[in-house]
């Protein structure tokens, strides 16, 4: 497939990076990396990418057939206007995907590795959420039926994902302001990683950062306000398996102690945080509660 065939050439330039970020890191006394936690962000990586085969099969099979019953087919032959348009539907899809993934505690439940990291480097990038290869193309569906070629499609999702490997560093601090304006940058992303409560799902972007702007997800970089990277509480230990599951398990945990099937269904569909019988810890809450923008 065009995707896998674009993330084998990309690999290579990818560890080529983390080395040289890593190297930089160790002579400029940085600890931005440590051996474990990026053998771990491997681990997730070949997890991920496992898990995969099946669902982009399924996907594919899916976008052939909804493409072959568009009133558009062949309308969009790889012409200039077609990639640019596909460009932005591409990357307005991936953010309702991202955001879903953080509003909705069953999508959480997947994508919760790749926040696990309390390191933001390179590496971080290759810790990939593992379960969330199994609902991820669902929301690319409606593409083919608009007539996009389902080959058009993975390059863009491909591409997408190749840029978004190099928002995951603190070697760049900030690009010129009208780059800030307009895409998704490291500034960004590494307010994404945080779990400051201010800061907490915020800026879903791919590429551009113009979405979060748009739908009010946008959170700027404070200075009076430190990051801190990883989960509201951070995972132990250093076994893929256990992180690629964890979330799914504390789910799971949660159903089963659920008084009833209406609160079953809300914990599947609300926001991590909620609860039936505590506090209210989601993010735009405890946003509230604190008095946070």
């Amino acid at each position: 497939m065009v995707e896998d065939l674009l993330a084998t050439l990309a690999l290579p330039a990818f560890l080529v990076a983390i080395a040289a970020e890593a190297l930089f890191s160790w002579r400029a006394q940085k600890q931005w990396y440590q051996p474990k936690d990026t053998a771990l962000s491997l681990g997730l990586l070949v997890l991920s990418s496992l898990v995969d085969l099946l669902p982009k099969a399924a996907a594919l099979w899916l976008f052939v057939l909804l493409y072959s019953v568009s009133p558009f087919q062949g309308v969009m032959q790889g012409q200039w206007w077609a990639w640019v348009l596909l460009f932005f539907l591409d990357d307005f899809t991936y953010y309702w995907f991202h955001r879903a993934n953080h509003e909705i505690r069953l999508l959480w439940a997947g994508h919760e590795a790749h926040h696990s990291a309390t390191l933001m480097n390179f590496g971080t990038a290759l810790r990939q959420g593992v379960g969330e290869r199994v609902h991820k193309y669902v929301f690319w569906l409606p593409l083919p039926l608009l007539g996009f070629d389902p080959a058009m499609i993975f390059i863009m999702i491909g591409l997408n994902l190749f840029y978004q490997f190099w928002v995951h560093t603190e070697s760049v601090h900030t690009l010129p302001r009208w780059v800030e304006a307009i895409f998704n940058t490291p500034s960004h992303h590494r307010v994404h990683h945080a779990s400051n409560t201010q800061y907490l799902d915020c800026n879903h972007g791919g590429i551009l950062i113009i979405w979060d702007r748009i739908f009010g997800t946008f959170a700027p970089y404070q200075a009076q306000e430190p990051i801190r990277y990883g989960l509201t509480h951070n995972l132990s230990g250093f076994n893929p398996l256990h992180y690629a599951t964890h979330g799914y398990r504390s789910l799971w945990h949660d159903l089963k102690r659920s008084p009833d099937w209406r609160t079953r269904i809300r914990f599947l569909i609300l926001a991590p945080g909620w609860n039936f019988d505590g506090p209210d810890q989601r993010a735009r809450v405890l946003r509230q509660t604190a008095g946070a923008p």
